[in-house]
This record gives structure tokens, C-alpha cells and sequence, in this order.
């Protein structure tokens, strides 16, 4: 039915699903109003009422923070205050954070002053244009032109034992030790090997392209430039796994990224790669795009599968799991647009050459998100085994001379590791054993003098606001985090009192969301706060040392499971993301 779907096109028609349109949608589509009303309060994208004629969506999350600096958001809203017909919003992460400080003005991506930013709102600097840009050559792509695409799958289709064929496909994954890079790292040749065997018609292939953790935006990349590896390694999906359909689930801020990706459907239904009878084939297999209405939590695969099916996106219990009963309870094949892009260059070039492109003993390529105190901020492509010291030297280092002090080698919800461990692998398990992980494969670099606690308290607000407030560990847990660690870093005064066992207690806070948080948002959600108190020494102390205020009525009503921030499944809307 495609409820979701139905709404975003509603809005944009009228400027929000109105309580007067979601009546008319609920009698047209023979919908209960409760459950449109569900959905509308759960998505962050919904509006009940139209706004002003100029959106303008300010971020403020780590990546921006720290490029903007303190103030930011407000010093902006001060410099549109007196335009009319400009509406402004402090947002979760663009999806920008390489143009950091990213804002967006109607969705399209700007950045700059304050100043530079009212000239857009005002219109006296026309709006940059939103069209792909021109395509880079990565290594990844295994194809020197267009005419060379989806050779991979030509000649898989056109031998003679489809099934050895897709035994040699899952052979050869295997042998590649391809991960999943969204951030769980589960091997992709077993996730292909695992849907193919379970029972149950019909079968679907969904890529994730909801990356929206801040500091991530390399899969916004290889949508723009290499979107063909993508859809080739999706059809490749349906055809071992016994799948006829497709879906790439899009975040709704990648408008561009959009354009580049009809573009490269098209060009693949001209060339016969997806269609009725894939390149003559016989074997029939279809790609559409969902466009996301938004909220971080979509990008946990149950909770993506959840708003596939016009529900509100919570993530499910596991198991079991999208390989055995995924999209309508059928087998699903999912995987983030990185893993499906690796596809292609692995089938064609085979397991052996993409271990040789690993450093030492480590195997393959990685695309890597690089922002924060960096010279050159960018999507980078390097051997699986590089060293964060290495990255942070092709990057040109941090500006003005400075020392590294920190980083984050897996996106927000990647634990910060100190300087000393710069030379740490880029891998799965040498991130581990150093105390954080590979994740999302985003890099945030912090010079030596950043407040590490402020960053922290960055990533932890954005996790408290991207709670969808299903589980009551997550919902509550993160917001009483926030609440204690803003009381002891910034109440001062008459009636201040010492917050001994501070540290202790925010331990035991962080123990409970990882043992008993249903999905990865609860149970990383104080993951960076606690890594900087452990490998911070200075930190822990100046948390257990400051003055801070015990929690007044105000704040304590921000615990309070029955107050307003449980309304709307304990999500808070205004801090959600656009």
C-alpha cells in the first residue's frame, strides 16, 4: 500500500499531512486514522502544518560542532531572524559533515557563515546546484566505461549451470572475507548463503542507504558516483538468492544522491540489467527506490523493514532474523550500499586479488567517511590495514599544526581512543582489541585541544534524541545520561553540591542499555561518553570533582517516564532530524 510513501507525497503537495489530509488518506485507503496518526508522530520528516515558504535545517551535530563552533546554530538563527517567510531548525546530522558546518535551505545542501547562510535564505546568493557530480574513478570499479558495465553479471547469467554459478558467487564471498560495512561486520557470504537456503516465496533484496550517523557519509558517495555497482550486486542478490524485487531504502536528505541513482536505474532497465528478463536471460528481477521519512533508528535493518511495511520504524526482537523472516515475514536479503558496491570488482577480479589489496595481513578495500579536525575532510578509499596515523597523513593532518588528541575510527557510536593508539590497523578485530570498532567507517579526527567531554555530550544528546522509544532502557537511560553529565559540566552557583560517584553511576547506567537495549542505538548509546572517561583520566575527574547542581523538578521531570518526552514513542521531534 505504501502509506508512507502516499504521506511524503501528500506533504509536499500541501506542506504537511494536516489533520484535514489524513482524514481524506485514511477514508481513501480504508486505513484506521489512528494508525496514520501513529505514523505521522513517529517520522520526523511529517509536519501537522504547513511552515514558512523557506525551510532552512541547521546541524548541530559533532562533525558540525566542531567545525562551527560553539553557538553556531544560534548565531545562525540570529542572522534570519528578520527574514520573512524563513523558518529555521537545529537538526540531526545531513549526512553533510565533509562541507561541515552543513545546513540545508528546502533540502538543498548549503554551508558557511552565518552571513553566507542569510544570503542563501534571502536569496541574494543563488542556491548551489543540487545535480551529481561528476564520477571519480575509484578502485572499486572494475569496469573502464559504460559500455563495459555489468559484464559480471552477463556472463554468470549466460553460463550454462546457473546453479554452480551461484555456488561459485557465494564461494567466491566467502573466500573474499567480505563484511558487511554498515557497522555490524557479519559476513556477507554467509548472509547470501543463508537466504538462499531458507524456505519461503517471494524473497526480497533491500540495500540500506540510510546511512545517518553522524561523521558518515561515504555510502552518499557511492551512491552519486559508482550507483551501477550497487545495482548490479542487488540483481546478483536476487538471482542466487531467488528474489525477484529490489528496494533501496534512500534517506530522504540525499536528494542528489537520488538523481544520480534514477539515473543509473534507467540506464540499466536500457541496457536489459534489471527488467522482465534480465539481459535475455529469462530470469526477472525489479528495482525500485523508497525514499525514507526519516528518523536514525531506520538504519537498523528490522526497524528499516518495519517502515517498509507502512509501520512505525521500532526495531524487532531477533531472532529470528531478515535472512529467515524479514520483509511481510518472507526471506530478505539486506546489505548497505558499501558491501553491495565490493561486489562486483570481487566477482570479476576474484577472492585473491581482493585480499592482495589489504595491507600486510589484512584483506580488501574500504571506503572511509573522514571529518572533524582534518585538513582535507572527504570520502577516502584505502587498503583494509591502514593505520589511523596513516589516514590522518593522506588527509593532510590536523590543521594548524596541531597534535592529534583523539578519534573516533567507527562513526558517533565508536568508542574515542587516545592519540598513543593512532597506530592501530583499520580492521574489524584490531579495533576491537584496541577498545573501540570499524562500525560505519567514519573517522572523526579531535586536535589536542579539544574538550572531549563536550563531544561526547554531542553524541550522546543526538542518541537520546534518535531514541524511537520502544525499550524503556534506551528512551529513559539516555536521557537521564544526558541530564547528569549537563548538570555536572555546567551548573555552578550558591546552590551547587559535589556529584560524587558520578562516574560510577554513569557506568552502571551504561551496563544496563548494553545488557537489556533491544537494538544497537541503546546499547552503544553511552558507549563514546564512557570511552572518553575511561581513556581520559582528566575527564573522569573532572566530572567527579565539578560542582553540579542535584537534578531540580525541571530535570527530574525529563526522567519522568509519563512526562512529555514519552509522547511519540519518547522520540523528541524537534530533535530528531529533518
Amino acid at each position: 500500500m505504501e502509506l508512507l510513501t502516499r504521506m511524503m507525497a501528500l506533504q509536499e503537495e500541501h506542506g504537511a499531512v494536516t489533520d484535514e489530509v489524513l482524514r481524506a488518506l485514511s477514508l481513501e485507503t480504508r486505513t484506521p486514522l489512528y494508525h496514520l496518526e501513529g505514523l505521522r508522530g513517529f517520522y520526523p520528516v511529517f509536519r501537522s502544518a504547513p511552515g514558512e515558504a523557506t525551510q532552512v535545517q541547521i546541524c548541530r551535530d559533532i562533525a558540525c560542532a566542531m567545525k562551527g563552533g560553539a553557538g553556531h546554530c544560534a548565531r545562525v538563527a540570529e542572522a534570519l531572524r528578520d527574514l520573512p517567510g524563513v523558518e529555521v531548525e537545529e537538526v540531526s546530522c545531513l549526512g553533510r559533515c565533509d562541507s561541515a558546518p552543513a545546513s540545508a535551505i528546502n533540502e538543498v545542501p548549503v554551508s558557511g557563515t552565518p552571513a553566507e547562510i542569510r544570503a542563501y535564505a534571502a536569496g541574494d546568493t543563488p542556491l548551489p546546484p543540487d545535480e551529481p557530480a561528476t564520477p571519480n574513478r575509484w578502485p572499486t570499479d572494475p569496469y573502464p566505461d559504460q559500455a563495459a558495465r555489468y559484464g559480471v553479471l552477463r556472463k554468470l547469467l549466460a553460463a550454462a549451470d546457473g546453479e554452480a554459478g551461484r555456488k561459485e558467487v557465494v564461494d567466491t564471498l566467502k573466500a573474499a572475507g567480505l563484511r558487511g560495512m554498515g557497522g555490524a561486520g557479519f559476513p556477507t557470504g554467509m548472509k547470501w548463503d543463508f537466504t538462499a537456503r531458507a524456505q519461503g516465496d517471494p524473497k526480497y533484496v533491500v540495500c540500506n542507504a540510510d546511512e545517518s550517523e553522524p561523521g558518515t557519509f561515504k555510502d552518499r558517495m557511492i551512491l552519486e558516483e559508482l550507483p551501477h555497482l550497487m545495482i548490479e550486486a542487488m540483481v546478483l542478490g536476487g538471482w542466487v538468492t531467488g528474489a525477484n524485487e529490489g528496494i533501496v531504502y534512500l534517506r530522504h536528505e540525499y536528494g542528489r544522491e537520488k538523481k544520480a541513482l534514477q539515473a543509473a536505474l534507467e540506464a540499466a532497465r536500457q541496457a536489459g540489467a534489471i527488467g522482465p528478463s534480465v539481459l535475455g536471460s529469462g530470469f526477472a528481477f525489479d528495482l525500485r527506490i523508497f525514499v525514507s521519512p526519516g528518523g536514525y533508528i531506520l538504519g537498523e535493518e528490522t526497524a528499516m523493514l518495519e517502515a517498509l511495511e507502512d509501520k512505525r520504524g521500532e526495531p524487532r526482537n531477533k531472532p529470528p532474523f531478515p535472512t529467515n523472516h524479514g520483509l511481510w515475514g518472507k526471506p530478505t536479503l539486506i546489505n548497505n550500499v558499501e558491501t553491495f558496491a565490493a561486489i562486483p570488482v570481487i566477482l570479476h577480479k576474484g577472492a585473491e586479488w581482493w585480499n592482495a589489496q589489504g595491507k600486510g595481513d589484512f584483506q580488501g578495500l574500504k571506503y572511509l567517511s573522514v571529518s572533524g579536525d582534518v585538513a582535507d575532510p572527504g570520502v577516502y578509499c584505502v587498503p583494509m590495514g591502514t593505520t589511523i596515523a596513516e589516514l590522518l597523513d593522506i588527509c593532510g593532518g590536523v590543521p594548524g599544526g596541531k597534535a592529534l588528541g583523539a578519534f573516533a575510527p567507527g562513526g558517533a557510536s565508536s568508542n574515542f581512543l587516545p592519540a598513543n593508539k593512532a597506530d592501530v590497523p583499520l580492521d574489524f578485530q584490531a579495533l576491537q582489541e584496541a577498545g573501540s570498532m570499524l562500525g560505519s567507517g567514519a573517522v572523526i579526527f579531535a586536535g589536542e585541544d579539544r574538550d572531549l567531554l563536550e563531544l561526547a555530550l554531542n553524541v550522546t544528546r543526538f542518541f537520546r534524541n534518535e531514541s524511537c522509544g520502544k525499550c524503556v532502557p534506551c528512551r529513559v537511560g539516555s536521557h537521564k545520561a544526558v541530564a547528569l553529565v549537563e548538570a555536572a559540566l555546567n551548573e555552578t552557583g550558591p546552590n551547587a553540591a559535589p556529584r560524587p560517584g558520578l562516574v560510577g553511576l554513569l557506568g552502571e547506567l551504561n551496563h544496563t542499555l548494553a545488557r537489556t537495549s533491544i537494538c544497537g542505538l541503546g546499547q552503544v548509546a553511552l558507549g563514546p561518553l564512557m570511552s572518553v572517561i575511561e581513556n581520559f583520566p582528566a575527564a573522569a575527574k573532572r566530572l567527579e570533582n565539578t560542582a553540579a547542581k542535584r537534578l531540580d523538578n525541571t530535570a527530574a521531570s525529563r526522567l519522568d517516564p509519563g512526562g512529555d518526552l514519552e509522547k511519540d514513542g519518547g522520540t523528541d521531534k524537534k530533535g530528531s532530524g529533518p
